[in-house]
């Protein structure tokens, strides 16, 4: 029962370092540009939800991995 349970905590947390490596990716990609400042501040704009719900993510996730294993 309770590995299932770091499973899917482990799952979330690899889903959400996933994500934010997306984001770096894409602030990094958006950099080398050359873009005004108004156009990267959209696209940081645009990044950061993206970046708060993977970090969110990342975050349950681990809380599943050690309520797993504090209960196992």
């Amino acid at each position: 029962m309770f590995d299932i349970m770091i499973w899917a905590g482990v799952a979330l947390s690899v889903s959400g370092l996933i994500g934010l490596l997306w984001c770096i990716v894409r602030v990094m990609r958006a950099r080398r540009a050359n873009l005004s400042d108004d156009e990267l501040r959209a696209v940081l704009k645009a990044v950061l939800p993206f970046n708060l719900g993977a970090l969110f993510l990342s975050v349950i996730g681990l809380m599943l991995v050690m309520t797993g294993i504090a209960l196992g």
